[in-house]
């Protein structure tokens, strides 16, 4: 699997976690900040991921060397800044149309799950799975966010 798909397997599901720990039940509903919070943890994810990869690929070199490597690196990361836009951008429309906070959260982990099926099949595709295995590997894959909705369910 690419760099670019771990990469928005990751934020995928950072993202369902997110929106799962963010519902608050009987505070009222903040949809622009848990958007806010959403991007800003994935952004935190992608700057971190990316700089131990940095710092564990370090080669000789001058120090302009180092920076550039850095830069490179992190630029790398924009997939799981990426895959965290369809949750924030469910955030912004349920604070604009004013969803309940529940159907929004259930919402966004189905599609999250939706998504991480789509990942899981286009990359067990891309290895040369057949399609009924590939079907059944996405299946697998979209079963963790499932167990993020079960969860968020069992702990409120």
């Amino acid at each position: 699997m690419g760099h670019a798909t771990s990469g928005g397997v990751y934020g995928t599901i950072l993202a369902s976690a997110l929106l799962a720990a963010l519902q608050r039940g009987e505070e009222p509903y903040t949809p622009y900040y848990d958007a806010s919070w959403v991007l800003v943890t994935a952004g935190t994810a992608a700057l971190a991921h990316g700089y131990a990869r940095h710092m564990s690929t370090h080669t000789p070199g001058s120090g302009t060397h180092r920076w550039r490597q850095l830069i490179r690196v992190l630029g790398d990361e924009w997939p799981v800044i990426v895959a965290s836009w369809p949750t924030v951008i469910l955030l912004v429309l349920s604070g604009i149309m004013k969803w309940p906070e529940t159907h929004v959260t259930y919402v966004g982990l189905m599609l999250n799950a939706a998504l991480l099926f789509g990942w899981g099949l286009v990359g067990a595709l891309r290895m040369g799975y057949r399609r009924r295995s590939a079907v059944l590997i996405g299946l697998a894959d979209s079963a963790i966010a499932l167990g993020i909705a079960a969860a968020n369910a069992v702990i409120k």
